[in-house]
């Protein structure tokens, strides 16, 4: 005797929302026309050139320059990622996330370790310490004077994002 077979198939509603979800990816283009899109950029650029001024020399002979180095590319990769979910607007996926607090806390802390990691490169630059690697130092310690203004002006801006999400 014939047996019927009857398959029931179900869909999820979680693979239908992660495909429709996942196949828009923003793209915000106007964030670098921002100012804190600028100065991120600018922080990038910059920073870039600081770690690889001082990497192009022998400052593993300096702990003070290895300083400098730790703080120059750490932020530097945290600037490029922060730069990504901006850009992404992946901070708008995950609003269990306080962005606003989190950026002032990044670019508060970029600014006061970037500070102190500026003056001491500056006051580790010395021509009787190591003539050939001079110029470079100098200019190392002088872009990481600039990063330093560009997270200062970063923070000031999150502050005021922050105290207006605050305020709400």
């Amino acid at each position: 005797r014939p047996r019927s077979h009857t398959v029931t198939t179900t869909s999820s509603s979680f693979t239908a929302n992660l495909s429709a979800s996942s196949s828009t990816l923003a793209y915000d283009r106007e964030f670098l026309r921002t100012v804190p899109g600028l100065l991120m950029v600018t922080e990038i650029v910059l920073g870039l050139l600081v770690w690889t001024l001082i990497a192009g020399t022998e400052y593993f002979l300096y702990p003070a320059f290895g300083w400098v180095m730790f703080v120059a590319v750490f932020y530097w990769v945290l600037t490029v990622f922060f730069l990504i979910i901006y850009m992404t607007m992946t901070y708008t996926r995950i609003p269990q996330v306080p962005w606003t607090t989190v950026g002032l806390c990044f670019n508060g802390s970029a600014f006061i370790l970037y500070l102190i990691a500026a003056v001491v490169d500056a006051s580790s630059v010395n021509k009787e310490l190591d003539n050939h690697n001079y110029n470079s130092w100098a200019a190392s310690s002088f872009f990481a004077f600039v990063v330093t203004s560009c997270y200062a002006g970063n923070t000031y801006f999150s502050f005021i994002s922050w105290r207006s999400r605050t305020l709400q």
